[in-house]
């Protein structure tokens, strides 16, 4: 049973591509949109407040009315290469002569975004959105480069024609309403489909036809008849009876680091962990201690907080239809946080935080707004400020261990950590006291052995956030044990299912029998990410058989993975993903195959040429391995790694 698992997993690896992309994902169904425009005049005010929002305007057809750059035959340069920004009329164009001086224009398909920053992209062939890398700076009026820093010439994966510059499968699926990726392996080609461009209604609501033939009808119901459909209005996520948790997971889809299970938007209302695996707090996401480092978009950081844990909710501080903040001011957070509290959340302290004696700054200076000590902002994007949703208290004392940055020192720029510490232990002399998670990420960061029983220690601790202990957990796994795998193995029934998934990896160090008994419970987790994990994990498991039930459940979740990957086929991490897998069932031809499919993605994967040059060289000799490393060093003439490989080679 386990074999033929085995077979049909690995066969996503081969050049047949197109099984797995035809595996698909139907989720979304043949289910019924009907276009924010059928909302309106029912729901007016809040259509009013929902046009001209950035979710509105995430995604738009290109009009004068839309496109907020320059056109008018504007010029800018970057690295060698040449922009030229024209109109005829209401098409919008921009002409690119490379630095070989090889040039092409191309037509503007559509917008993205409104503000800070204005994107646009292009249809390089059929159906393939790409994004522009040269956008518009919309307060600024002037075009720049999102990434001024790097070389990144036509064929480089990063290049805005490249596979991580795709609209299709990067970007969309949260820039539009019922979208469908719809990618054909076979042709390498995209026939995405949507109900509507930019985020509408029926983004967050569901499909509408429903709620709209029970409002087409409720006049003519008597008091006395049941709701059509049963359950309510016939909306897949009605908000007035969701609850907070909900509601969070909703937004989250969008405003979180993942890896989606599916090739487009999950019906409203499906629950975060059966869509979507979120990325843990890893080296280049976040810092040590939890706080922004890449672009992690809220979700991640606002589960660390306080106010996640004490039921806080993203409608708290923001208005939906609008996507803006209740208020601009420091009274966006003084509703909770001042002497009269709130009644919702009695364990909040009443006290005065608005004011000199806390925030030991003039009252109405900057250093006074509760988001510059609590809510630290990195730009990306070039321009676009992004606040950490972590909501906590500076600690400048962690900072040389965690290698974090700490609020104080982002306005007194000319001080340092240490000075921001000493500051703040004058006024607070028990701050430095207590103890936080980030030292504990970060001595696992360094050496995950030696950090263990620390890590062990806050993967246990409840008081801690599911997303932090989850992380301990990753870390503890990277240098795992059987005495570790036996420690921790109550963790498998964790409430939180972020805590459960990552249980799942430190059980890879078990006896392979111990690690099936542990996990065959998990086949049958209520949450699809577990039971995904769980299959991931038990795949290379010395087992002939299972009884039938469980046999069902490890099939059912092994679908399960079987189309999160074909959600992902055209993510050249997907083939690293599966090469690796392939390596671990010593499944030569299949994780050269993956590796192989990498490099035609992505020639710039260096790790990937160095595993096809050690195929190579178990398989085929130094000759055919000379060839590899000549074709990598093709692609990446500077490689360190590749020119000392191609030395070894040439030594033997």
């Amino acid at each position: 049973m386990f074999r033929s698992l085995l077979v049909a997993v690995l066969a996503c690896i081969s050049l047949a591509m197109p099984s797995l992309a035809q595996i698909g994902d139907t989720e979304t169904g043949s289910v019924d949109y009907v276009g924010s425009a059928s909302c309106a005049n029912c729901h007016e005010g809040a259509t009013k407040a929902w046009q001209g929002s950035h979710h509105a305007l995430a995604w738009t057809l290109p009009t004068p009315e839309t496109v907020l750059a320059d056109f008018d035959d504007s010029e800018f340069n970057h690295d060698g290469v040449r922009y030229l920004f024209s109109r005829a009329g209401e098409r919008f164009r921009v002409t690119i002569t490379e630095a070989d001086g090889s040039e092409k224009t191309h037509e503007i398909h559509s917008v993205a975004g409104i503000a800070p920053l204005q994107q646009y992209l292009i249809e390089t062939e059929p159906g393939r959105l790409q994004s522009f890398d040269v956008v518009w700076d919309v307060d600024g009026a002037r075009w720049y480069h999102l990434y001024p820093e790097q070389d990144l010439p036509p064929g480089d994966g990063l290049h805005w024609t490249g596979p991580y510059k795709n609209w299709n499968a990067r970007c969309a699926e949260c820039h539009a309403t019922g979208f469908e990726k719809n990618y054909d392996a076979a042709s390498d080609s995209y026939h995405s489909q949507q109900a509507e461009i930019g985020v509408g209604c029926e983004a967050c609501h569901g499909p509408g036809s429903a709620h709209v033939t029970w409002a087409e009808t409720a006049r003519e119901r008597s008091p006395q008849d049941p709701l059509l459909p049963p359950e309510g209005y016939g909306l897949a996520m009605d908000f007035n009876t969701a609850g907070t948790e909900a509601m969070i997971q909703q937004c989250a889809g969008c405003h979180s680091r993942r890896e989606p299970m599916g090739q487009g938007n999950p019906i409203p209302g499906t629950p975060y962990h059966d869509a979507y695996t979120l990325s843990l707090l890893r080296p280049g996401l976040y810092h040590a201690d939890g706080q922004i480092l890449d672009e992690v978009y809220v979700y991640g950081s606002f589960l660390q907080s306080k106010m996640y844990q004490r039921g806080v909710g993203c409608l708290d501080c923001h208005e939906p239809h609008g996507a803006t903040l209740r208020a601009e001011d420091n009274s966006l957070c003084t509703q909770c946080h001042s002497p009269a509290a709130n009644p919702r959340f009695p364990s909040l302290k009443a006290a005065l935080y608005d004011d000199p004696a806390h925030t030991f700054h003039p009252k109405g200076s900057a250093g006074a707004e509760c988001k510059s000590c609590h809510m630290i902002e990195r730009d990306y994007m070039g321009i676009d400020g992004r606040r950490d949703h972590s909501f906590r208290i500076p600690r400048p004392d962690l900072a040389a261990v965690t290698g974090g940055p700490d609020a104080c020192t982002d306005c007194h720029a000319d001080q340092d950590a240490g000075w921001a510490a000493a500051e703040i232990a004058q006024r607070y002399p028990d701050a430095a006291k207590r103890p936080h998670y980030g030292t504990v990420l970060a001595a696992g960061r360094a050496d995950p052995v030696a950090a263990g029983p620390g890590l062990r220690i806050l993967a246990q601790d409840r008081d801690q956030a599911g997303l932090v202990r989850a992380t301990a957990l990753w870390l503890l796994s990277q240098g795992g044990d059987a005495n570790s795998a036996e420690f921790l193995a109550g963790l498998l029934e964790d409430d939180d299912p972020l805590v459960r998934a990552a249980a799942i990896g430190v059980q890879r160090a078990a006896p392979p029998q111990t690690r099936v008994q542990r996990l065959i419970p998990l086949l049958a987790d209520p949450v699809r990410m577990v039971r995904i994990e769980t299959a991931k994990a038990m795949l290379d498991a010395p087992i002939a058989r299972l009884p039938a039930r469980i046999e069902a459940q490890m099939q059912a979740a092994m679908t399960d993975w079987r189309r999160a990957l074909a959600a992902r086929v055209d993510f050249p991490e997907t083939h690293m993903v599966m090469a690796g897998m392939a390596l671990t069932m010593r499944n030569i031809p299949a994780a050269r195959g993956a590796f192989r499919q990498v490099v035609a993605m992505d020639p710039q994967r260096e790790e990937a040429w160095i595993m096809l040059a050690r195929i190579a060289a178990a398989m085929d000799g130094p000759e055919a391995t000379a060839g590899v490393l000549d074709e990598a060093l093709e692609k990446l003439p500077h490689s360190a790694a590749l020119n000392e490989m191609k030395r070894s080679v040439a030594e033997q």
